[in-house]
């Protein structure tokens, strides 16, 4: 079997089409620095405020406190709401147009596990709309708004009782009797909430929070033009760390992820537009960057794609993958580059993963890669998946598309595949798959491994070497 591979490789090398390439440097000599120069950080009235924040006081104290100063300075024209150096517990934080919330260097805001402080907001949960829990830091239909610093966002999740025990898993503290459980795609709230979405249930009637299981984010900002998140240090999410949603005109830059539980998504752009994600480290119980736009009807319904993102000179160490799309990607995805990243970890599963499923619908196009190293990672280098969650309980029939992915000038020294494609049996929507100028080191699988149809997979000059 491996031996007929590589005779395919060799002979999709001859005929790979110059075009191709042609236009991915294209891409990125246009539509690339055409985004990159419309991404602007926003900037701020030069006005101090101290949140009156103590050591000494309860979490709704300083709730209170961090709030009314963050309202203060919004009503006054915005500029910057200082965290001091300290530990402080805090309920969750709302931010307001023109103000940068700053974590001073040796400042801690740690979330405390007190549901009665997370009143029931807008959101989405895995893609579908809902009011739940307030995530940690939260803003709505805001302008010009940071969250930076040097200083320290601890969700406070934990395997000791905190919003991990949720998810269902014993590792993280699940046992018979816990007050709150997500549940499953098939029964429990998860699969409540899954059953609105195909029913067409009004968002305004999807009230969760208390009792349900559907934990909250760390910083999710909904509707926002002007973000900068720039240089704190996420840690412990209940869920996912960044989640922007519906945002126009992102910067994230110098974030540090740390967040081992589960979902534990390190930023995760859904229906968001020109985003840059540059200089960030991320390591993290499940995908480091992944794309979204939706899930299921919800997704289709609002019709909105993840497009115009950045991603450059990001670390990524454990994941479920480094750069993701999907799978909640029912309003697609367009235009979307990642250049110099440095990859590496036994526990990092794919450099390039695209997922979805019939449920989803969508189209995942014009995808952009060059420039990365990577270590070793545990499946594969690419993978392309339409099959993903099979048993999902929702409406199927909604076809997906991925075409158009260019990967450039990859180096990988271990993994188990090279390149890994699952499409369907009964629809051939990948296609115009272009993987170029790359080396897979250490492969103990195949160099490339398809299921399912595909067409127009065009490989030039990949080099691979089998583990000995």
């Amino acid at each position: 079997m491996k031996r007929q591979i590589l005779t395919i490789i060799a002979a999709l090398a001859l005929s790979a089409t110059a075009m191709a390439q042609q236009l991915a440097q294209e891409a990125w000599n246009t539509t690339y620095h055409q985004i990159e120069s419309r991404i602007k950080a926003p900037t701020f009235r030069d006005k101090t405020y101290r949140a009156p924040v103590k050591i000494s006081a309860t979490a709704k104290q300083n709730q209170q406190a961090i709030n009314k100063t963050i309202a203060k300075c919004s009503k006054a024209g915005g500029g910057k709401v200082v965290i001091p150096a300290g530990r402080y517990m805090t309920g969750p934080v709302t931010l307001l147009s023109g103000v940068n919330l700053c974590v001073e260097k040796d400042a801690e805001l740690i979330f405390a596990f007190d549901r009665s402080l997370y009143p029931l907001v807008y959101t989405r949960w895995e893609g579908l709309d809902l009011w739940n829990y307030q995530p940690c830091i939260y803003a709505i239909d805001c302008k010009n708004i940071a969250l930076s610093g040097q200083g320290t966002i601890n969700g406070n999740g934990n395997n000791d009782g905190n919003w991990w025990y949720m998810k269902g898993m014993k590792e993280h503290g699940y046992h018979d009797g816990v007050d709150e459980w997500q549940g499953t795609a098939k029964e429990g709230t998860r699969a409540e909430l899954l059953m609105m979405s195909d029913n067409g249930t009004p968002a305004s009637e999807r009230k969760f929070g208390l009792g349900k299981g559907l934990r909250p984010q760390l910083v999710n900002f909904v509707r926002c033009e002007n973000v900068l998140i720039e240089d704190v240090r996420l840690l412990n999410s209940p869920f996912w760390v960044m989640h922007p949603l519906l945002c126009k005109n992102l910067t994230v830059r110098g974030v540090y992820v740390y967040n081992e539980g589960p979902n534990g998504d390190g930023c995760d752009p859904e229906s968001c537009e020109d985003v840059l994600i540059e200089n960030c480290t991320f390591h993290t119980g499940d995908d480091c960057i992944a794309l979204k736009s939706g899930r299921n009807a919800d997704g289709r319904k609002a019709n909105i794609p993840c497009r115009n993102i950045i991603v450059r000179k990001c670390k990524m160490e454990d994941g479920h993958g480094g750069v993701v799309v999907g799978s909640e990607i029912s309003g697609g995805a367009d235009n979307v580059f990642a250049e110099d990243c440095d990859m590496d970890s036994p526990h990092l599963d794919r450099v390039l993963r695209i997922k979805t499923n019939t449920c989803r619908g969508g189209i995942i196009q014009n995808i952009y890669m060059r420039n990365i190293r990577v270590g070793q990672c545990k499946e594969a280098v690419m993978r392309i998946n339409l099959v993903y969650e099979p048993n999902e309980i929702a409406e199927r029939g909604h076809i997906p598309t991925v075409r158009n992915v260019f990967m450039e000038n990859v180096t990988c020294k271990k993994s188990k595949y090279g390149i890994l494609v699952n499409g369907l049996e009964e629809s051939d929507n990948v296609y115009n798959i272009n993987v170029s100028n790359c080396r897979f080191e250490g492969l103990t699988g195949e160099p490339v491994m398809r299921t399912g149809r595909s067409h127009d997979i065009n490989i030039n000059g990949l080099t691979v070497s089998a583990k000995l």
